[in-house]
């Protein structure tokens, strides 16, 4: 019987082990073979990353259609490249996912 995304507890443990904070100009060379992927603040970048590992099609069919996960833009990658950003990064082969840091709100 598989397991589903949400109770996947070995792989969630693993893709956060491997979850680093990455300088975008480390990830430039992905982002120009088109295997960077932009996740939204809203979601968690673990998560994310479990889901497309079990190929949660409706989620992430779902994330797409809001803006929320989808390949980096040339914008995107401009103003990360401008201003040194540093984002989470998970890889998940071919993928490498990115998200920016989340800004406190207080």
């Amino acid at each position: 019987m598989k397991t589903k995304p949400e109770n996947d507890t070995d792989l969630r443990i693993k893709v956060n082990r491997e979850t680093a904070r990455l300088p975008w100009s480390e990830l430039q060379r992905h982002f120009a073979q088109g295997t960077v992927i932009y996740v939204s603040e809203e979601l968690d970048l673990v998560d994310v990353a479990v889901r497309i590992s079990h190929d949660d099609k409706d989620n992430i069919a779902k994330w797409m259609a809001e803006g929320k996960i989808g390949k980096v833009s040339d914008i995107q990658a401009q103003t990360w490249t401008e201003s040194d950003a540093a984002l989470w990064t998970s890889v998940v082969s071919p993928f490498v996912l990115v998200q920016p840091e989340k800004k406190n709100v207080h």
